[in-house]
C-alpha cells in the first residue's frame, strides 16, 4: 500500500505499527519518540524512514499517536497547525472518554479528522526492543469514530490499516469501550496484580502449571501506564472491583459456613456463565 504514516511514540505498540507499515513494502514511515535517542536507533534498525517533524507531518496519510492519554492530547495539540488535513489522525491509548473528547474537539478546530482508536494486542514487555509487524494480525481493533452516520469511515480506516493484518473491526461509542474495557483488561490487569502478592507466591514452584500462569500473565505490568488508564477510568474500575469483592464475599461465607450446596451452587453458576458468553 503506497502510503505515508507518522507514528508518534515508538515504543511496543508504536513500533509494532512502524514495523507492520515497513513490512508491507509500500509504505514510508515517519517516527517521533520523546527520548531522540530511541527514534535515531529506530531509523538505524530501519524501523522507520525518517524523523517525523512539523515539516514532514503534512505529508503524512496517516498518524499514529501511541502515548499515554494525556501525552497523546498534549501533541496533537502541539502539533495541530501542521496534519494533513487530507489525512486521517488516530490514537492508540487503552481508554478512549478522556482521548476523544479533547482530540475530536481540536480536529473539529482545525478542519482534521481523528478516530479513536484501540488495538486489542500486546505482550508483558514493553519498549520497540519487542515490537514486532505481526503484533495485531488477527486481532481485534476498536473504532470510536467521531460520527455514526459516516458509511465510508469505516471502511478508510480498514483500508489505511490494511497492512497492520487486524482481524475484526468494532465500532463502540466512548463510554460503552471504557465502561467494557475496565472488565476485559483493565479488572485483568488488576486482579492479576492483587492475587501474585499472596506470600504464597513465594513458595509455588513445582505446585503450579496453567491456572496460575493464566492467572499471573498480566501482573506483569507497566506501572506508570496502567497507573493512569485506571486514573481516567476509576469509575468503571471501581464498579467492577466492587462487583468481585460481592462475589467473592460469597464464597467466603459458604467456606466460612461449610456450606456445601451453596459453594457448589455458586461454581455451578459461574460455569454456566462461562459457558453462556464464552461457549463451550
Amino acid at each position: 500500500m503506497k502510503i505515508t504514516v507518522g507514528v508518534v511514540g515508538l515504543g511496543l505498540i508504536g513500533a509494532s505499527f512502524a514495523k507492520a507499515y515497513k513490512a508491507d513494502g509500500e509504505a514510508k514511515v515517519y517516527g517521533w519518540n520523546r527520548t531522540n535517542s530511541i527514534t535515531q536507533m529506530a531509523k538505524m534498525q530501519g524501523v522507520i524512514d525518517e524523523e517525523l517533524t512539523d515539516d514532514n507531518l503534512g505529508e503524512c496519510d496517516l498518524v499514529i499517536l501511541s502515548l499515554y492519554p494525556e501525552a497523546s492530547i498534549n501533541w496533537m495539540e502541539a502539533h495541530k497547525d501542521h496534519f494533513n488535513k487530507n489525512g486521517m489522525i488516530i490514537d492508540a491509548c487503552g481508554t478512549k472518554r478522556l482521548v476523544c473528547e479533547k482530540c475530536f474537539k481540536i480536529a473539529e478546530e482545525k478542519g482534521l479528522l481523528f478516530v479513536g482508536c484501540h488495538p486489542m494486542a500486546g505482550t508483558k514487555f514493553s519498549g520497540m526492543t519487542y515490537a514486532r509487524a505481526d503484533m495485531f494480525a488477527g486481532a481485534p481493533m476498536v473504532v470510536v469514530p467521531p460520527v455514526f452516520d459516516d458509511m465510508f469511515l469505516l471502511d478508510r480506516v480498514k483500508n489505511l490499516l490494511e497492512p497492520c493484518g487486524f482481524g475484526s473491526f468494532h465500532l463502540a461509542h466512548a463510554d460503552e469501550h471504557d465502561r467494557v474495557i475496565a472488565f476485559t483488561s483493565q479488572m485483568a490487569h488488576l486482579v492479576s496484580n492483587a492475587y501474585i502478592k499472596s506470600p504464597s507466591s513465594r513458595n509455588h514452584k513445582g505446585f503450579s502449571a496453567g491456572s496460575y500462569k493464566d492467572m499471573t500473565r498480566v501482573a506483569w505490568l507497566n506501572p506508570t501506564m496502567w497507573t493512569q488508564l485506571f486514573l481516567e477510568n476509576k469509575d468503571n474500575l471501581i464498579f467492577e472491583i466492587d462487583n468481585l469483592t460481592k462475589e467473592l464475599a460469597k464464597y467466603r461465607k459458604a467456606l466460612e459456613e461449610d456450606n456445601f450446596d451453596e459453594l457448589r451452587d455458586l461454581l455451578d453458576e459461574g460455569r454456566k456463565i462461562k459457558e453462556e458468553v464464552d461457549g463451550i
